[in-house]
């Protein structure tokens, strides 16, 4: 939650839109602030406590994907994904509030397309529990950034402190926040896709982050049978370029034990 006004200007301007006293609005910021904000009220947390703002962004997603077809013609399938989620029961309340406004924006809109409601996997729980949410949701995607520094207990933002002297010492390969690190993140990986995928063969799953730029991560998810990456803009082609080659070798390797076996 820091994404709320600090200057007294802006929680007055909030106030007045509000109609509300800026006191109030103080007492609100006060009310909200948190010791780690990392570990805190965000992600599913939110929509959790406050479900309007799961409607509120569901509506929006849902309005504009309606505002496509029936003014442009265009074919929209929109994917809805849940953040932070830990616990089954997370998604099943938060896919009960996205499922009644979407129900709610159609009637209103006259139309109805097809859609998807999935979760991120970014907390190590998550992963290991992924039989049970597997048969909740309809896609994932691995939240990478998260799942790193939730499993090593790093923070991204003050870990460069410390990892440059990790690398340069080989008490690690990589840093974990640029390249997949296989024997921890990656196994909850791998956990996570086989368990979901033994409730939900047809779950799609990819990555989302950093990650999905970096060519020995593409490898590690062609490896694992990942459907997608997700990266920054700027990262697209190499992402694209590693993607074909991971592909091609990994048919290669499927080949060469089918010849072996043959």
């Amino acid at each position: 939650m820091n994404f709320y006004p600090k200057k007294d200007s802006e929680i007055e301007a909030v106030a007045e839109d509000l109609n509300i006293s800026p006191s109030k609005i103080k007492e609100k910021i006060e009310s909200l602030k948190e010791l780690n904000p990392m570990l805190g009220h965000r992600g599913c947390r939110v929509g959790i406590t406050y479900p309007e703002i799961t409607r509120m962004q569901t509506r929006a997603i849902i309005e504009g994907a309606c505002y496509l077809v029936k003014n442009e013609g265009l074919e929209i399938t929109p994917e809805i994904m849940v953040p932070l989620v830990g616990t089954e029961n997370e998604l099943i309340n938060q896919k009960e509030i996205i499922e009644d406004e979407i129900e709610k924006v159609f009637k209103e809109q006259g139309v109805e397309l097809k859609y998807y409601i999935g979760t991120m996997i970014e907390i190590p729980r998550a992963a290991l529990t992924a039989d049970k949410i597997g048969k909740v949701a309809q896609f994932f995607s691995f939240g990478t950034n998260d799942l790193t520094q939730m499993t090593f207990g790093f923070s991204r933002d003050d870990a460069n402190k410390f990892l440059p002297f990790y690398i340069e010492n080989k008490i690690l390969p990589d840093d974990p926040f640029m390249t997949i690190d296989k024997e921890g993140v990656g196994m909850l990986i791998k956990i996570a896709t086989e368990k979901g995928r033994s409730v939900n063969p047809e779950l799609k799953i990819g990555i989302c982050g950093e990650h999905g730029g970096d060519p020995k991560s593409i490898e590690f998810c062609e490896e694992v049978g990942l459907n997608y990456v997700s990266c920054s803009p700027y990262r697209v082609p190499t992402a694209r370029l590693s993607a074909a080659r991971a592909t091609i070798l990994h048919k290669k390797e499927i080949n060469d034990i089918l010849t072996q076996e043959n």
